[in-house]
This record gives C-alpha cells, structure tokens and sequence, in this order.
C-alpha cells in the first residue's frame, strides 16, 4: 500500500489546488472536444469519394475554422488568468514564515515569533520508519494552523532551489540575493509532503520539504514548546 501511496500525488490541501485541478479538467473536456471534431472530420474525409460537382469555395468552414478557434482559447484564457490573479494575490495573512534553500537542506524561519527557527533535513534511510515515507520526511516539520492565510517567503543562501508543496499548489524559486513570497491557506489537517525542484546540485532529490497542518490551538501549543 506504502509503494502505491508513493507513485500518487497528494489530494489538495488549500482551495488554490482545487481551483487547479478544476481548471485542468476544463482544460481536459475542451481538449477532448476538439480531438473527437478532428477525428470524426478524418474519418469522413477518408470515406468521402473526394468528387464535387458544384465545389468551386468554402468560405463557410474557412470561416468558421478561423474563428472557432479564437473562441476556444477565449474560454481557456480567461479562467487561467484569474487563477494567476488569485494565486499571485496575498490576503492578509496571519502568519509569515521564511524559507531558506541551502545545499542540501531547507532552514525555516517563523517571523512573527522571536528566536522560532530550525534546519530541516531529510530523514536518513536507516532512521525512518515504517509509518514515513521514504525521501519525503524531515527531522524538523512545518507546523502551520489550517484555515489560516499565510505568507511564505522563500530566498536561497548559496544556489538556486524551488519550494514546492504539490497538494497546496505551490512552486516558488529560491534565488540568492531575492525575496520571493507566495500566499496560501490550509484547508484540512494532515502531512503534506513537497520537494525541492530545482536542480540544485549532487543532493538535489535530498532536501525534501514536510508540513504538518494542525489547529490553531495546537499550534499555539507547538510555538509555546518550542520558544521555552
């Protein structure tokens, strides 16, 4: 079951996700549209004697195969646009953490705490255990509230890196000597596993990045444990 689990990406975790996954359906419906036209066209033109009498234009269909297709994309840019819109939007957020790529490990940052920092490194083959996934989970996870707007800010101490949570929809760069920052919001509680990907060097797959979406209570209790 663990190996199936491992070949799967996550089911979403925040509402930009499922905008996503909405959009690439749209996206899939139109696509399946346009092949069955083009196949059931072929085929008539492969059963067509390709004999007219009366042919002499076809000003019809050039019209329409002009159009048609400026129409499509009308109806496949417009909600792409919005989802950039939404996605490049930051809403306030309630919380701010930082993430710092270095070679081959992330270092996190909790602004609105004092002194609330940590490494995270990927947990070593002969250390996990049954109940982790293998390459994916960290010694140190990222405890973040659900149902709360966040502002993540990502930067890179030596080469480039890429934070990247797939069930939330998130994939910024981390370039030295620049701030990136990137808004989302939980919507349900579990582990969420992500990964560097951006070929950063020899340890690129190495540097794998474990979120652990908890209540605000809890995660109250969490900033208290760890700022004592």
């Amino acid at each position: 079951m663990t190996t199936w689990l491992n070949l799967t990406l996550q089911d979403s975790a925040s509402p930009i996700m499922e905008q996503l996954i909405y959009f690439h359906d749209h996206a899939l419906m139109i696509m399946l549209m346009i092949i069955t036209t083009v196949f059931y066209t072929m085929v008539s033109i492969i059963q067509n004697k390709q004999t007219s009498r009366f042919m002499l234009e076809g000003q019809m269909i050039e019209t329409v195969w002009t159009i048609a297709p400026a129409i499509i994309l009308v109806f496949i840019a417009m909600p792409s646009l919005r989802l950039l819109y939404l996605m490049d939007e930051i809403h306030n957020p309630v919380l701010t953490l930082k993430a710092v790529g270095h070679q081959w490990y992330w270092s996190y940052e909790y602004s609105d705490f004092t002194k609330l920092e940590f490494d995270s490194y990927m947990v070593q083959q002969e250390d996990s255990q049954l109940d982790t996934f293998r390459l994916l989970d960290t010694d140190n996870r990222i405890v973040l509230p659900m149902n709360s707007p966040i502002r993540m800010i990502v930067t890179a101490a030596d080469v480039l890196h890429s934070w990247t949570v797939p069930a939330l929809g998130v994939k910024t760069d981390a370039t030295p000597g620049r701030l990136n920052q990137v808004s989302f919001s939980i919507n349900r509680p579990g582990v969420l596993y992500g990964q560097c990907s951006e070929i950063c060097g020899a340890n690129h797959s190495f540097m794998p990045i474990t979120i652990e979406s908890v209540s605000t209570n809890q995660f109250i209790n969490w900033v208290s444990k760890m700022s004592e």
